[in-house]
């Protein structure tokens, strides 16, 4: 039986229909940029994680560096973050001139150690960036009052965590502003690249609309007039199809980026963004699956933080030998992925940083440890059942 990691095909066939009529739509009404499915899936968007703005922009990576640039963190600036992520998280604060500052994970939940940011914060620290990993959040509580109490912004990696809640509320709507990637391979995942920033700060939105429209028009002279204090109104033109020409788009007033999400993937996210709670569910469903199953082996199974409902983008595994277990499953044609193999303290680019080897020991324990399994919300029954009878063999062999 040949299982892969996620299996976006039977995604589709889902919701093929609905798909196929919202694309043929899009080609037919011929308006690709900024249209309508741009502007309502911002509505929704925004309305189910629980904030006041969703601005949606190209990739989760230019999210991350627009928030950033928005908030003003820029060259000699620090932001405190984890090592043990996707290197976006650090790239997007090394694009904008500033310096990532690692601080070590908690081998439980894989986030950031909350305990330990305190003993990083200096008087460069701008903000913290903590990233809610594999669809878990991380202790927001915790980290927005160390923010509070030494005048700091917080800014949500929740590339991994559409749908995920804590406390209650929706990842996304924990902090001063949180950013999402719609990645294929993503909870909500379009049929290319996305990304959105959300925020309940009406000035970092209007920053932020500016910044992915190279500073231009409207936005443009809003931010423009915000980052001055310029007290002056600016008067929107509607009348124009920003897919052909717009003359306001000419007017530059802020350096910015060309970071769209275009109205293809808009409606696509639209109609997954209705499914997504049914798709979260099911994950779920899987994830107490394979935690029953494991409960008595040598595996380490994710643990959840006692207010954090996970999105489960990925179901980790830790094991001592675990080229053991991959090979095994590789051979049985289960599919397997290795999540993060180099911690980013130790990537090549960051020598200069000056960490070495120990310096996050949590980090780089899981990096040698952990694996992922298949997840995804058309997983069957028999399909989970066959991986778990496979990975109790290869830990038996």
């Amino acid at each position: 039986m040949k299982i892969p990691l996620l299996d976006l095909q039977r995604q589709y066939q889902n919701i093929k229909q609905e798909a196929d009529t919202a694309v043929c739509e899009v080609l037919t009404n011929a308006h690709y940029i900024m249209g309508e499915n741009v502007l309502s899936f911002e509505k929704e968007f925004a309305d189910y994680v629980g904030v006041k703005h969703a601005i949606s922009v190209g990739n989760g990576t230019d999210a991350l560096v627009i928030a950033l640039k928005a908030m003003g963190i820029g060259k000699d600036d620090e932001v405190i973050t984890t090592p043990y992520t996707f290197f976006a998280t650090a790239e997007a604060i090394s694009f904008v001139g500033a310096t990532p500052v690692f601080v070590d994970v908690r081998l439980d939940t894989y986030n950031i150690d909350e305990t330990k940011i305190e003993e990083k914060i200096t008087s460069k620290t701008k903000a913290i960036m903590p990233v809610h990993i594999f669809g878990q959040c991380a202790e927001m509580d915790a980290i927005n009052a160390i923010a509070k109490k030494h005048g700091l912004l917080v800014i949500e990696d929740a590339c991994q965590a559409a749908g995920a809640e804590y406390n209650g509320k929706k990842a996304g709507s924990l902090a001063d502003m949180s950013c999402f990637s719609f990645f294929p391979t993503k909870n909500l995942g379009c049929a290319g690249d996305g990304g959105m920033i959300c925020t309940d700060n009406d000035d970092l939105a209007i920053i932020c609309k500016a910044l992915k429209i190279h500073g231009s028009g409207e936005m443009g002279e809003k931010a423009y007039n915000l980052l001055h204090h310029i007290e002056a109104d600016v008067e929107e033109d509607t009348s124009t199809d920003n897919t052909i020409y717009n003359p306001k788009k000419y007017y530059n007033y802020l350096i910015g980026h060309n970071s769209r999400l275009d109205e293809t993937q808009a409606a696509l996210l639209r109609i997954k963004l209705r499914h997504l709670d049914t798709y979260i569910q099911n994950r779920r469903a899987v994830a107490d699956r394979y935690n029953n199953a494991f409960a008595h082996t040598n595996l380490v199974t994710p643990k959840c933080g006692e207010k954090s409902v996970p999105a489960y983008h990925l179901y980790i595994l830790q094991f001592e030998d675990r080229e053991k277990i991959v090979s095994y499953l590789a051979q049985n044609e289960i599919a397997t992925g290795t999540y993060y193999p180099v911690p980013l303290h130790l990537q090549k680019c960051y020598t200069s940083l000056g960490y070495k080897k120990g310096d996050m020991p949590n980090a780089e324990y899981l990096s040698e440890r952990t694996f992922a399994i298949p997840m995804f919300p058309e997983l069957t029954q028999e399909e989970a059942d066959f991986i778990i009878t496979t990975i109790k063999k290869a830990i038996e062999s």
